[in-house]
C-alpha cells in the first residue's frame, strides 16, 4: 500500500511519519509546503500522478486561529482550495482521501456532545474554511474519510501543553480559562486512528464520510492545565525545583479576549467511528505521562 501525507511537519503530519517509517509493508511519501504547496492545483497533480498512492492523508492547514481573521485569503487558500486539489487528485488515480477537520465547525452552545450530524456554525474564519474544505472534499472524491478533531497535542509544534510547561518555567502562577469544554486530543493517538482507518479502507471497509475522534474525558481548560503540572510534578519535569506548585487561576473567557471567537463547548461524540472501525477516544491523560519529552 502507498499512502502521500501532506503536512508532514505538523503536529499529526510528525507523528504519521513517526509511525509510517516503522512499518515497512506500507510505501509512504512525506511532503511539506517546501515539498508541496497543496495551494497550486498543477503541483499536487503531477505529484499525485507520479506516486499514485492508494491514499492520501491531508494533515496540512492553516491553524492559526487568531491570524485566520486577518489572513483569510490564504486561510481558504489552504483549508478549502488545498484540501479540493488534494481530494480531486485522489479521485483521479482512485485512491481514498483521510482529510483532518476540527470542532471549530460547530457553534460551540450545544448542551451536550456533537454527533457528526449536527448543524454546523462556524463562528469564524478558521472554522468557515475549514467546513469549506469538508464540503469541497466530499464534493471531489466519493471515496473520502473527514476526520473531526480537537486540542490536539503532541511533543512537537505550537500546543498548549507545551505553553503550560514553558511558562511554569518562568512563573508561579497562571490564569487559565475555565468555561470552554474539549476533549485534549493527541497526535499519536490521531495518526495512530488515520493509519488504521487506511489500512481498513485498503482491505474493502467502504464506511466513508464524517467522523469524529477526539480524547476523552472530556475537561475544561483549566482543569486540563491543572492535570499538566500535577503529571508534571509527579514526573519531576521540572528539575530545578521539584516540589515546584503552579497556581492556576480559573477565570472566565471574557477575561482573556482573543481575536477569533473560540466554541465554548468543544465536546465530540466518538461513537460512531468506533462502531466503524473500533478506534475509541483519545486516551489524554495516558499521553501526559512522558511530560519531560515536551520540554
Amino acid at each position: 500500500m502507498k499512502i502521500l501525507v501532506t503536512g508532514s511537519n505538523g503536529q499529526v503530519g510528525s507523528s504519521l511519519v513517526k509511525l509510517l517509517n516503522q512499518m515497512p509493508e506500507i510505501k509512504s511519501l512525506a511532503v511539506d509546503r517546501e515539498q508541496l504547496d497543496i495551494t497550486d492545483c498543477e503541483a499536487v497533480n503531477k505529484l499525485v500522478n507520479q506516486f499514485k498512492p492508494d491514499a492520501i492523508i491531508n494533515a496540512a492547514a492553516h491553524t492559526a486561529v487568531d491570524k485566520a481573521e486577518q489572513e483569510v485569503e490564504l486561510s481558504y487558500a489552504i483549508n478549502r482550495d488545498g484540501a479540493q486539489f488534494l481530494a480531486q487528485a485522489a479521485n483521479s488515480v482512485g485512491a481514498t482521501i483521510l482529510h483532518i477537520s476540527t470542532d471549530y465547525v460547530f457553534a460551540g452552545d450545544k448542551v451536550g456532545e456533537y454527533i457528526e450530524i449536527d448543524d454546523v456554525a462556524p463562528q469564524g474564519i478558521y472554522g468557515e474554511s475549514k467546513l469549506a474544505g469538508e464540503l469541497a472534499v466530499a464534493a471531489a472524491c466519493p471515496r473520502h474519510i473527514i476526520i473531526r478533531t480537537a486540542w490536539v497535542f503532541c511533543e512537537t509544534g505550537n500546543n498548549f501543553v507545551k505553553t503550560m510547561l514553558r511558562l511554569a518555567q518562568t512563573r508561579d502562577e497562571l490564569s487559565v480559562v475555565a468555561d470552554q469544554f474539549g476533549g485534549p486530543t493527541y497526535a499519536g493517538d490521531i495518526a495512530n486512528a488515520l493509519i488504521l482507518i487506511t489500512k481498513t479502507v485498503h482491505k474493502g471497509n467502504n464506511n466513508y464520510g464524517v467522523y469524529h475522534f477526539a480524547g476523552f474525558p472530556h475537561v475544561s481548560w483549566h482543569q486540563f492545565a491543572c492535570e499538566i503540572f500535577n503529571k508534571a510534578n509527579e514526573q519531576n519535569v521540572f528539575s530545578n525545583d521539584n516540589s515546584k506548585r503552579i497556581r492556576v487561576n480559573a477565570i472566565a473567557t471574557v477575561q482573556y479576549p482573543t481575536l477569533a471567537k473560540r466554541p465554548a463547548n468543544s465536546k465530540l461524540n466518538c461513537q460512531k467511528i468506533e462502531l466503524s472501525f473500533g478506534i475509541k477516544p483519545s486516551n489524554w491523560q495516558v499521553a501526559l505521562n512522558n511530560l519531560k519529552g515536551y520540554v
